[in-house]
């Protein structure tokens, strides 16, 4: 199965560590690239790719202020993400009260054999 191109799956698009980083960075308020630049130690075309990646994506949107892009992160370009993560969330909560059931088990069979409580 072909993978899909970075610049239209969210997934590829931050399977990229500093794509995540500037997710980040950006989710308090609008930012110009030269704050990501400044705070990424990058050159400010690789920010500006890295930037477009996330906007084609929907995963930040931009506005323009004068002669400046201002950026944030788009929180519900997550969303994605969340549905998927979520399935091992749920998972892990089962295996957890698992866990749970099996140590209060354990523990009640330990209380009848030694005839404390």
């Amino acid at each position: 199965m072909a993978r899909a191109a970075t610049t239209s799956d969210v997934f590829n698009a931050v399977a990229e560590p500093r794509r995540r980083e500037i997710l980040i960075f950006l989710l308090d308020r609008e930012r110009p690239v030269s704050d990501v630049v400044e705070k990424m130690r990058l050159d400010q075309p690789s920010v500006s790719k890295h930037l477009r990646v996330l906007h084609d994506v929907g995963l930040v949107r931009v506005r323009r202020n004068g002669r400046h892009k201002l950026y944030q992160t788009r929180a519900e370009g997550m969303k994605p993400l969340h549905e998927w993560a979520a399935i091992f969330e749920r998972y892990w909560g089962r295996q957890l009260l698992r866990v749970k059931e099996r140590a209060e088990q354990m523990a009640r069979a330990g209380e009848t054999v030694t005839g404390k409580r």
